[in-house]
């Protein structure tokens, strides 16, 4: 258990959050949401003990151990993967070495014996003896072989890493697990199998992240730093964003009778309370949302983004077809696959194992590179907008302030009055236009890069990993805008919720050609599952 009393932080005279109260117990998994720079992973690090609060106190049993997943990739490089997972339970690891040491003495005397006597039983109680089993367990269930266990840090990759940090984090039953973006750069596999991990974890865990599906699928509660303010809500992230929405509308329907807004949040609760439950998780968040009043429910601040593409002109049939197309760099062939058409409606996911893979067919269909085989042609009726992964071409050393960064987009109405109007829509108020591009934070430029697309008025939209640097509010509204959009999108992101909710068409890039699926994401997953094909 985690208790939290009184907690203020402020930054160079502003108040990330104050007078803050909380009790986290076990049993729960607590998804922490806000907005870019609320100061979410500021607040991981206090409970951390790595930032003293301005004010107030963190309380905890003195014998409960804290895990906490590492972000930096590098600085386990002189150690084995082996010793890096153990280090999770850092007096297993202290006790393991130094009972090692003492039996490679060469002088070994009496008093060594006695100590080792001593390390034996803590080790053995600690459960020391089944330590490599469970690193391998943990590395495995993450979808890395065994033998990596003897390998260096130094020598593996980067994405092996981040496997290799997560299962340090999990390694020796931690009484409490602090996970910050966890679900960055895992696969779906991996990302599955933390879910179950957690889900049937007895511990508690607190989860910093902007992967909607996860926190759905792992949180009993919602922790929201919002209003300077950090508050508690029972139930997950879509429960939390929901009714949330319902409040806010609500409100502003000042007309209604409180008894009729009463009864349309009771009957909201009973319809999440009513949901099926396949897990622990999902049964403890039913019973507690079953004692869950209105007044309990969530009341936000947050501004969303308006994101929507209209299209000057609907796409004919013809849309895009590819001729026997590949891509070679370095001498690493990425794809290469035969005959391929979009068509009208479609909007398609590209996914593949290799994601450079993606990144190259989308420069080659956007004109920023050329196939190494084959070829590709637009329809006679399309027009095209293309949001690249890496956007620093268009900020980086850009004097500009952002209205004159848009006005270079600006196919027809070029007025101040104007484009403040689309930088409005992205959040961009005030003063905040004036700002040089070259200083935009990531989430900044990618609002920026959106509403350069919605000023073209293209029929078709090529967007590779557009969700990268956004908040949950952005991701939600840039979401909400794609599915509504009514003409053709091509895109890949991590997302799993993003790619479930827009997709009607799954491009899988093989080794050699394609897996082309019709149908959502999740009906994908599972017929490869059921194929018993890699996901």
């Amino acid at each position: 258990m985690i208790i939290v009393s009184d907690l203020s932080m402020t930054f160079d005279k502003q108040t990330l959050f104050k007078h803050v109260d909380l009790k986290f117990t076990p049993g729960n998994c607590y998804g922490i949401i806000g907005a870019n720079g609320a100061g979410k992973s500021t607040f991981l690090r206090i409970l951390e003990g790595q930032l003293e609060p301005s004010t107030g106190t963190i309380s905890m049993a003195k014998n409960m151990r804290m895990s906490v997943l590492k972000q930096d990739h590098f600085a386990f490089d002189e150690y084995s993967v082996l010793d890096t997972v153990i280090m999770g339970n850092k007096r297993l690891y202290e006790v393991w070495k130094e009972k090692d040491a003492l039996y490679a003495k060469e002088d070994f005397t009496d008093e060594d014996g006695i100590r080792a006597a001593e390390l034996e039983g803590e080790y053995a109680e600690m459960g020391g003896w089944e330590a490599e089993s469970d690193a391998s367990r943990l590395l495995q269930g993450l979808g890395l072989p065994e033998s990596i266990l003897y390998e260096q840090m130094s020598a593996i990759t980067d994405s092996e890493k981040v496997k290799v940090l997560l299962a340090q984090a999990l390694f020796g039953s931690p009484d409490i697990i602090l996970l910050d973006e966890p679900t960055n750069q895992l696969d779906l596999e991996a990302i599955e199998w933390l879910e179950e991990f957690i889900i049937e974890y007895p511990g508690t865990v607190l989860v910093v992240s902007h992967d909607r599906h996860f926190l759905n699928n792992v949180c009993t509660h919602i922790v929201d730093i919002d209003f300077g303010q950090i508050k508690m809500y029972v139930g997950n992230y879509e429960f939390w964003y929901e009714s949330s929405q319902l409040i806010q509308k609500l409100i502003k329907q000042q007309n209604k009778r409180v008894e009729e807004k009463i009864a349309d949040l009771q009957n909201f609760i009973a319809r999440f309370s009513a949901n099926k439950s396949k897990s622990r998780q999902a049964t403890s968040r039913k019973k507690l949302l079953d004692k869950l009043t209105v007044e309990e429910l969530p009341a936000s601040s947050r501004r969303y983004p308006f994101v929507g593409f209209s299209p000057d002109r609907e796409p004919g049939k013809e849309i895009l077809e590819f001729h026997d197309l590949s891509k070679t760099e370095n001498g690493e062939k990425l794809f290469q696959f035969g005959d391929l058409r979009l068509e009208r409606g479609d909007k398609v996911a590209f996914l593949a194992e290799n994601e450079l893979a993606v990144t190259a067919l989308f420069k080659i269909i956007a004109g920023e590179d050329e196939a190494t085989t084959g070829t590709y042609k637009w329809g006679g009726t399309t027009s095209m907008s293309y949001f690249p992964k890496d956007n620093g071409a268009f900020f980086d050393d850009c004097d500009l302030n952002l209205i004159e960064w848009l006005r270079q987009y600006s196919p027809t109405e070029d007025t101040e009055t104007f484009l403040r109007g689309f930088l409005g829509r992205m959040l961009f108020s005030g003063d905040e236009v004036f700002k040089a591009a070259k200083v935009l934070s990531g989430g900044e430029r990618v609002r920026c890069m959106l509403s350069r697309m919605m000023l073209f008025g293209s029929n078709v939209l090529v967007l590779d990993q557009p969700t990268n640097h956004l908040d949950l509010e952005s991701i939600t509204a840039l979401n909400d805008g794609l599915r509504d959009f009514k003409g053709v999108v091509i895109f890949t992101s991590h997302d799993h919720e993003f790619i479930q909710t827009i997709a009607n068409r799954i491009i899988r890039l093989e080794e050699n050609g394609v897996t082309d699926y019709r149908g959502t994401y999740d009906e994908f997953i599972e017929s490869r599952r059921a194929r018993g094909e890699h996901l």
